[in-house]
């Protein structure tokens, strides 16, 4: 139904594997025989090279919720839950580009940001369903932001509004998957490649030593909607798309350990514009579903963002955190 869509999401980068006949190891199982992954394991045996990351220094904790110095890409930023990301990111020291689709009010967000925490704080509008668009915007960002990619968040996102599958147009479908899914998955091909030159080089884009960067970090927004099915809407398209983001995050941080760490965090039923279409008895329903008893704040998101983004979580990778108010737990 989405062959299309998903055939090119998953492009780049592409391993292939065949099955071996062994049961030494989980891991061993796959033996990849073309590949462009950096030393994801050692397949001879299934076992991961030793030792491949290292702890911050330091035995303080508020240290390590720093971001100082750091440039971070936050998409899908023009208010809601990504904006809020952001100042959450600059409140902590990092210089932030804010990417927005069509709510040009972005670019005085971005301006009040700088102005509130004295970070640089830029706003860009990018098709996340472009792969040359969002290569061309990261590399344009890294070259006017010192350099560097530290921080890279996928959290543009579309609903579905079309109710019961079976009856749905498919071009709706496909829009949905198209941001969804390959917008993830080509923000993370885009920024990973940054984090593994970086990892590899020690220097900035213009050749400069690279200070403070330890491993990258790619954070990209799922749903609670991957893990449950809701009720009283039908979204099936929806929820399908969240789950394939938290597995593509989960395999991504197997691949990239050598340099850069990839989480995922699924919101419950946060207040943001992407639910202004929802009847507030369905809210109510979703209320009366929350053991918490109420929807979420944007702002109230902000400690999950801030923690994956930080050395806070240095041994941290391919975690979902769902911040829901209970609601998967019954």
């Amino acid at each position: 139904m989405f062959g299309s869509v998903l055939r090119a999401a998953v492009s780049r980068p592409r391993v292939l594997c065949v099955p071996r006949a062994t049961t030494a190891s989980r891991f061993a199982r796959f033996q990849p025989f073309s590949t462009t992954i950096v030393n994801m394991a050692d397949m001879k045996d299934g076992a991961f090279k030793n030792n491949a990351t290292e702890p911050p220094a330091g035995n303080r904790v508020l240290p390590l919720f720093s971001l100082k110095g750091k440039t971070a890409i936050v998409s899908g930023a023009g208010a809601g839950i990504g904006l809020n990301i952001a100042h959450a990111y600059a409140e902590a020291g990092a210089n932030v580009a804010i990417w927005y689709n069509s709510n040009k009010k972005a670019l005085e967000r971005a301006a009040e940001i700088e102005k509130e925490y004295g970070v640089k704080c830029r706003a860009y509008q990018v098709n996340v369903t472009s792969h040359e668009s969002i290569q061309e915007s990261v590399q344009q960002i890294v070259s006017e932001f010192n350099g560097r990619l530290d921080i890279f968040v996928a959290n543009s996102g579309i609903a579905w509004e079309e109710g019961p599958l079976i009856d749905g147009p498919m071009d709706k479908g496909d829009k949905v998957m198209a941001v969804n899914v390959n917008g993830t998955t080509y923000c993370a091909q885009v920024a990973g490649t940054h984090f593994r030159r970086q990892k590899k080089e020690g220097t900035t884009l213009d050749g400069k030593p690279l200070e403070g960067f330890t491993y990258g970090s790619f954070i990209a927004t799922a749903s609670m909607s991957a893990h449950i099915v809701n009720v009283p809407q039908e979204q099936a398209v929806y929820n399908a798309s969240k789950a394939a983001v938290i597995h593509l995050c989960k395999s991504l941080a197997v691949e990239w350990v050598d340099f850069a760490r990839v989480n995922t965090v699924s919101p419950g039923y946060i207040k943001t514009e992407i639910t202004d279409f929802v009847p507030e008895e369905s809210k109510k329903q979703w209320r009366n579903k929350t053991p918490m008893g109420r929807e979420g704040e944007p702002r109230e998101l902000k400690g999950a963002y801030l923690y994956l983004a930080s050395d806070a979580a240095s041994y941290t990778t391919g975690c979902d955190i769902t911040v829901d108010g209970g609601y998967c737990l019954p």
